[in-house]
């Protein structure tokens, strides 16, 4: 427990036997009440590594994309009373020591929902990032910005915290299919811009691992296009 919050750890992971171990046990557990691993139909032993270093697991039982896997760990955080969510990566890319940097604003009610930014002064990007990810990275965001009136230099960093009781808002539907894959995290954060929940920026570290562990599951351009499709569809009104 920290400042007197119970703390879920969501870890979405697909086939990510090689890192998931140094994942989990750099996250404090005299911080974090329980690390949850989202196995996402890995066909490795992503769960099997994850349950051994001393995280629990909850499979889907077959892949069904990360927004998907996300929505069941959100729900059981929900069920089981979890004060605060904090979400990080299944392949080591995020800094578990700046888990404080993302829940404090939250614990001392000022905010409501924050996600790191490595674009921020003091944050970091470095490791082996595919171009076109530096890219998309930073164009996202200007996107984001332009059809929420918010300034962000951060919209798909999935290292981001936030109080469960925000999901009981019937305005934030994330039961629908089209989120299963990137846009679930999108989409959460245009429900918290577009309604006014309290949101803030920390800077953050993010690390990607090197190519011999492994490269992002993302596809290109399927995986870019599920994240910028909420953008569109509800800027257009065209989703809820």
């Amino acid at each position: 427990m920290y400042k007197g919050q119970k703390l879920i750890a969501l870890v979405p992971a697909y086939n990510e036997a090689k890192k998931i171990d140094h994942v989990v046990r750099r996250i404090d557990a005299g911080l974090v009440d329980t690390i949850l691993v989202l196995d996402d139909g890995s066909t490795d032993d992503t769960a099997i590594v994850a349950s051994e270093h001393g995280a629990e697991v909850l499979s889907t039982g077959r892949r069904m994309g990360v927004g998907a896997a996300l929505r069941q760990g959100i729900e059981t955080a929900r069920t089981r009373h979890f004060d605060i969510i904090v979400i990080l990566a299944g392949n080591n890319k995020d800094n578990p020591d700046e888990i404080p940097h993302l829940v404090d604003p939250i614990c001392d009610g000022q905010s409501d929902f924050v996600i790191g930014s490595r674009y921020l002064s003091g944050g970091r990007c470095g490791g082996d990032m595919p171009l076109y990810r530096r890219v998309a990275t930073r164009w996202h965001p200007w996107l984001m910005s332009v059809f929420t009136g918010k300034k962000l230099t951060e919209s798909t960093n999935g290292f981001r915290a936030f109080r469960p009781s925000l999901i009981d808002d019937p305005r934030i539907k994330l039961d629908q299919p089209w989120l299963d894959a990137y846009g679930l995290e999108v989409y959460l954060l245009w429900k918290v811009l577009k309604l006014s929940y309290r949101h803030r920026e920390v800077p953050c570290t993010k690390i990607y691992p090197a190519k011999k562990l492994g490269q992002t599951k993302m596809i290109p351009i399927v995986g870019w296009w599920s994240m910028l499709r909420p953008i569109f569809l509800l800027g257009f009104g065209l989703r809820s």
